[in-house]
């Protein structure tokens, strides 16, 4: 390996490390400032900030550089082979790929490279060249399937509008051009990739996407807030304190903002006519059904996934057809509404209710 690639070797692992905490860029002891000094700075400044572009957009964009970073990421974190999870990762990435790539078919430039580290923290993220990981220990706070989803599609949306390289850019350019010493890989390597330079509206714009992609894909878009109401039941409304998933700016919005604009775009979908208040969903204005809690579910998150069936068959044309159980099952026309669990009422109860106020 030539001294050229083994510099890009190091600065890959740098750029991408996105589970490690930041390290901030030292700056060095000012000396007696003359004309010269600042300008030869400035000079100097500019030409690391051309050669930190240059790196980012190798890794960003070019096949090699995608590769490479993601043989790298797999090194530093390990790889976890568990079958069932990484059939259900493909499933997933599979679906949301047709989602996105049914309104952004930039997609298919650049597929996601994607792998379940081992890393036991609650987290998931994406990098530079649409490299993804999952950590193992995600999978011990969320068990569903459409909520995953949810997690994942969140990052896919920073992954398509470029966010990573974006907010390294952010994060590392004005340390670079105040620094103007030593090389841009060593500038870059003291700048470890944590979600810097993420800002909130760059999170919101994640979530809204998030929601589209879902939305057009075979999950539950009531996931989506059902996903924030199952990390406030774990954690609270401030993210910060243990749960720091999709919340990489440091400015991020709180978890029950990113649950209510969701619930916001759910009732929207159906029209205005559904939705949630303190784990009761409402259908005009009138009480549907308070879920049970399940399964390590709360009956408030168990509500939005309620909500998020109703949406879509409002969205979809169901809602013209009358309810009826099937089973302990709640259908209206084509699209399952809530399936009945101890706790709940029976599914043909919920269905006369559905009837009535529809």
């Amino acid at each position: 390996m030539n001294k050229k690639k083994l510099m890009r070797s190091g600065v890959a692992l740098a750029l991408s490390i996105s589970m490690a905490s930041g390290i901030t860029l030292s700056t060095p002891a000012v000396a007696e400032a003359s004309t010269g000094n600042i300008i030869g700075a400035i000079v100097g400044g500019i030409a690391a900030s051309a050669e930190m572009n240059k790196e980012i957009k190798y890794y960003n964009t070019t096949e090699e550089g995608r590769q490479a970073l993601n043989n790298q990421l797999r090194e530093k974190y390990g790889v976890n082979d568990d079958y069932a999870l990484n059939n259900q990762l493909d499933r997933i990435f599979t679906n949301l790929t047709a989602a996105i790539g049914s309104q952004d078919a930039t997609i298919y430039d650049r597929p996601y490279l994607y792998f379940i580290n081992n890393e036991n923290s609650f987290n998931a993220f994406c990098t530079l060249g649409h490299n993804m990981s999952v950590n193992t220990g995600l999978y011990n706070y969320l068990n569903n399937e459409d909520e995953i989803a949810v997690v994942l599609a969140h990052e896919m949306g920073h992954g398509q509008k470029d966010h990573p390289a974006k907010g390294m850019k952010r994060s590392l350019g004005p340390a670079i051009l105040a620094s103007a010493t030593g090389t841009v890989l060593g500038a870059i390597a003291a700048n470890i990739w944590s979600g810097q330079g993420l800002t909130k509206p760059m999170e919101w714009e994640a979530d809204n996407l998030a929601f589209d992609y879902i939305s057009r894909s075979p999950y539950n878009p009531g996931a989506t807030a059902a996903v924030w109401q199952r990390v406030i039941d774990m954690d609270g409304n401030n993210s910060a304190n243990v749960v720091s998933i999709m919340s990489g700016a440091a400015d991020h919005p709180s978890n029950a903002s990113r649950r209510d604009n969701y619930a916001k775009k759910l009732t929207e979908m159906s029209g205005g006519k559904v939705t949630v208040n303190n784990g009761t969903v409402y259908i005009n204005k009138k009480e549907f059904v308070t879920p049970a809690p399940t399964n390590g579910m709360t009956s408030a998150e168990r509500a939005y996934f309620v909500m998020g069936n109703l949406a879509a068959a409002y969205k979809n044309g169901h809602a013209a057809a009358d309810a009826y159980a099937d089973g302990s099952t709640v259908m209206l026309g084509a699209q399952p509404i809530i399936t009945a669990v101890e706790g709940d009422r029976s599914a043909a109860d919920m269905a006369n209710q559905l009837n009535k106020i529809k």
